[in-house]
């Protein structure tokens, strides 16, 4: 399945599926999963079904592994598909936001191929447009006329110029107090509670750093491709580099290896 087909079913689960439900939820239509800030809706459970049937129908034989699917089957995620094409997908990221009427979503797939990343795509059902990309193909912004718009990371800065985007909320207990006191460290940062749009801002070049500790594969493989083919320099916190297998370890962008060492030694560390 080639990327511009993948993008136009994410498109059109958000228009029939998402969008419709938006600031229309009724009470029966969120639950809780593991807590108060992870909720599922009947958006996220209606666009992943209507995303995989429309998967299957072009390419029947790629694997889907949705959120929600996970949430219902956790042996998914454990399954080897090493000799098959899998694309991962998140119908709604950020349902918090969504579920709240933030307009601070987006549906994301990514492809992976013999255990690596090759495309990613991240819609913006408000905005809509895209940030897609395929390895070696760079990051583009791509809008429903057709312009597109191509992406790079913000330059290095020092340390205390720095601004960026951290998820401490999966952070260890014993370790956050310290994370976030060496956040001072830095300009600014800021967390959105939507990966989605917290990749689109970096690789546009709006912030210096993204720092994640826990890590789903539909929340990060295909932002994680996209940093990279902007220009960013990634790997988890132990300087390994990231694929889609990895749930826990940690992930820092930077806008090089100096940047990334900087604030995994002064910042991201205890």
């Amino acid at each position: 399945m080639n990327i511009e087909r993948l993008a136009a079913i994410l498109r059109q689960a958000a228009k029939d599926e998402i969008m419709p439900r938006f600031r229309r939820l009724d009470e029966g239509d969120i639950r809780t999963k593991t807590g108060a800030f992870d909720l599922v809706t009947e958006a996220d459970e209606n666009a992943e079904r209507v995303i995989t049937a429309a998967i299957n129908a072009h390419s029947p034989d790629t694997v889907v592994i949705g959120e929600e699917a996970v949430a219902a089957n956790p042996a998914l995620l454990m399954w080897k598909f090493d000799d098959r094409t899998v694309i991962y997908v998140d119908p709604v990221d950020g349902t918090y936001n969504f579920a709240a009427g933030l307009p601070l979503f987006a549906v994301m797939a990514a492809v992976v191929q013999n255990g690596e990343t090759v495309a990613g795509v991240i819609y913006d059902p408000m905005g809509d447009d895209f940030m897609m990309t395929e390895r070696g193909c760079g990051t583009w912004q791509v809008f429903p006329d057709g312009r597109r718009v191509r992406q790079k990371f913000a330059d290095p800065v020092a340390l205390f110029d720095m601004g960026g985007l951290a998820s401490v909320s999966y952070l260890p207990e014993a370790t956050r107090p310290q994370i976030l006191g060496n956040l001072a460290k830095v300009k600014m940062f800021a967390n959105y509670r939507c990966a989605g749009h917290e990749y689109r801002m970096a690789a546009g070049g709006h912030v210096h750093f993204l720092m994640y500790n826990k890590l789903m594969p539909w929340d990060h493989v295909a932002g994680e491709l996209m940093m990279r083919e902007a220009g960013a320099y990634t790997a988890r916190f132990d300087g390994s580099g990231y694929n889609a297998s990895h749930t826990d370890g940690g992930l820092l962008v930077a806008p090089d290896k100096g940047s990334w060492e900087a604030l995994r030694h002064e910042v991201f560390t205890v």
